[in-house]
């Protein structure tokens, strides 16, 4: 059975792309991006398999 790690990770608008590659080349898979505190800010919700 897959064990998951989660992580949640601050985006920012004019980097969002840039932050999302970082990221996904350490074996990150994003679930889902919702309204951060501010409109100018995103939260993103990321998950990989533990011990990748």
């Amino acid at each position: 059975m897959t064990t998951w790690e989660y992580a949640t990770v601050p985006l920012l608008v004019h980097v969002t792309k840039q932050i999302l590659d970082t990221w996904g080349e350490d074996g990150w898979e994003l679930v889902t991006v919702i309204p951060g505190a501010n409109p100018e800010n995103l939260v993103a919700y990321l998950k990989r398999p533990k011990g990748a």
